[in-house]
């Protein structure tokens, strides 16, 4: 059982560094592969610093890996199930909005 809540708080972990609007655009951003910071500033249309922020931060937990050629650090995602994780999520979000929706239209012509 203490190894199962181990799992647990490493995924309550993961779920909060994915909770933040930012990583989420960030892991959409290289989901076709990697890109420099300066790449990914210019995408998000974020100051650098705060990119690097979000970026160090994911590393350091392993969603993402990251290399240094010449000047530029590339990062990348490191296991494409992040991408496949964020994607259902979103997913489930789209149902929920339009069971809602659902239920707001039959509410408003009751």
């Amino acid at each position: 059982m203490k190894r199962e809540k181990s799992v647990y708080e490493m995924q309550a972990e993961i779920c909060k560094i994915l909770s933040s609007p930012k990583r989420i655009e960030i892991i959409s951003a290289l989901k076709e592969g990697e890109k420099t910071v300066t790449e990914l500033v210019d995408i998000l249309e974020t100051p650098k610093a705060n990119v690097s922020q979000h970026l160090s931060v994911m590393r350091l937990k392993g969603i993402l890996k990251s290399r240094r050629d010449g000047v530029n650090i590339y990062y990348r995602i490191a296991n494409p199930k992040v991408v496949q994780a964020c994607v259902l999520m979103k997913e489930v979000l789209t149902e929920l909005l339009i069971e809602r929706s659902k239920i707001a239209d039959w509410v408003r012509k009751s």
